[in-house]
């Protein structure tokens, strides 16, 4: 990991468990008010949803070198390789790079969970 510092990881991880915490909207139209439908909206996901949005932002502002680093965290913490194919996992973020890896990566189901178990396998975690 030389690209992308783990604070960077850190943020990655607690953005994207806010947003796998939400949950699909209970009925379509929340009305005006939060507080008339019990803020059931609040844990829902919306069209414009302001965490969503934070973490393509933050992705697309990552450098390419981070990107690719990221993207092979999550190979490395899903278990697609290991910390000896660390140089081929981030060959093939680099191979698969284009301009739709960040929304790419937001699909991922427990990319924050994969983060955190790359991030143990270098030594680091997000309360250091």
């Amino acid at each position: 990991m030389q690209a992308i510092s783990s604070e960077k990881v850190c943020f990655v991880i607690v953005k994207s468990r806010e947003f796998d915490a939400k949950e699909d909207a209970p009925y379509e139209d929340p009305g005006g008010n939060a507080s008339d439908d019990g803020d059931h909206q609040i844990l829902s996901h919306q069209p414009d949803d302001s965490v969503y949005e934070e973490l393509v932002s933050f992705f697309e502002s990552l450098s390419d070198e981070e990107l690719c680093e990221l993207h092979a965290m999550v190979m490395l913490g899903r278990g697609d390789v290991d910390m000896e194919g660390w140089d081929e996992a981030v060959q093939t973020a680099q191979d698969d790079l284009d301009e739709n890896t960040p929304k790419h990566l937001l699909e991922i189901p427990l990319i924050s969970d994969y983060l955190a178990e790359a991030l143990s396998q270098f030594g680091c975690s997000c309360s250091d």
